[in-house]
């Protein structure tokens, strides 16, 4: 099923989380910490200003982006979950 946001929210799938800590401590789901990155899945058409003009979202599908920890809704679409957020909620876009 494809996932069309509207306006400027954007679809991020959350990148896995780290099981294991740096010294090799096997960590159980609960008690890891969730990733505050992932990578762009989908883009709404962008924010509809107060004349009317389309501003279009800053991110693209594929970018890897950083957001906070309390920073958008999540939804299961095909078994998979998603994070569903407003653009504003996206700290940065990392690059390579």
């Amino acid at each position: 099923m494809k996932i069309r946001p509207l306006h400027d929210r954007v679809v991020i799938r959350r990148k896995e989380e780290e099981t294991t800590t740096a010294s090799g401590i096997v960590l159980p789901g609960s008690a890891a910490e969730k990733p505050n990155q992932g990578e762009v899945v989908a883009v709404g058409q962008g924010r509809v200003l107060n004349n009317g003009e389309l501003q279009a979202v800053s991110v693209k599908e594929g970018d890897t982006v950083l957001f906070g920890p309390y920073a958008s809704n999540t939804v299961k679409i095909d078994g998979e979950e998603l994070l569903i957020m407003s653009e504003s909620e996206i700290y940065a876009v990392l690059e390579s």
